[in-house]
């Protein structure tokens, strides 16, 4: 049987050809799926953190049944009326002469201490809020770059589904102990971030009518509710297109 010679064309015309590239270096995909892992749980708590800053949040606690009254006068119209100052001083940066010149019937509103922790108050939030930041774009540079080709969109969906597990994980840690012990959670909170006694005030003081401790605990409760969801959310993204998924 004779051979035959491949002509030179067709032996280039069938030479493989190599399989495209990714979009990062190998070294560089699990440093990304790390990334997106470490950052999903700050990043989520963070944003349920800032979606509670809001007045919508103020409205619906100060309706919800069951709130506590203030038991020297503050009515519900009253609330709504003065706490959204205290929301705005925080959100959008105001010097504290913001707070310290509003007055009831001829008085301050806020004493000398409670504007003193208010500007603590708006340092952390400030602080808080760099650090989101911050891991909004380490979160959003990973995504974008292990979505970029389809090679390394599997790094990409176990980082959700990691993030997202170890968010609801701690999440859930963090549930129990609020449940279980309130107090606790809610002293230890305060030593960690603020001063001495700094923190602590008189049932009569305008931040406790405005803002009781049970609104600290509702505020606790939608955060960790928010961040739930969040997570599930990230972990129903990382299981869509995984083989067998569905």
């Amino acid at each position: 049987m004779s051979s035959k010679r491949v002509p030179s064309e067709a032996r280039e015309a069938i030479t493989p050809v190599a399989p495209p590239t990714t979009a990062v270096p190998g070294w560089l995909i699990p440093v990304l799926r790390a990334a997106i892992v470490l950052a999903l749980p700050p990043f989520l708590v963070l944003t349920s953190v800032r979606l509670v800053m809001s007045e919508l949040f103020l409205k619906l606690e100060y309706n919800r049944p069951g709130f506590p009254a203030d038991r020297y006068g503050f009515t519900q119209a009253d609330r709504l009326r003065y706490a959204p100052y205290a929301v705005r001083y925080l959100l959008d940066n105001e010097p504290i002469t913001y707070l310290a010149e509003l007055e009831i019937d001829g008085e301050p509103m806020f004493t000398a201490k409670e504007l003193r922790h208010m500007e603590d108050v708006q340092r952390i939030t400030r602080s808080a809020f760099r650090v989101h930041l911050a891991v909004s774009a380490i979160l959003a540079t990973s995504v974008l770059a292990l979505a970029w080709r389809p090679a390394t969109r599997r790094a990409l969906r176990q980082g959700l589904f990691e993030g997202g597990s170890l968010t609801v994980l701690l999440m859930l840690a963090a549930v129990v102990i609020v449940l279980a012990n309130w107090d606790f959670f809610f002293t230890g909170f305060h030593r960690l971030f603020f001063e001495g006694d700094s923190w602590l005030f008189s049932t009569r003081s305008t931040l406790i009518r405005l803002f009781p401790e049970r609104f600290w605990f509702d505020a606790a409760i939608a955060i960790g509710g928010l961040t739930l969801f969040g997570s599930g959310a990230a972990i129903l993204a990382g299981r869509i297109g995984r083989p067998g998924a569905g």
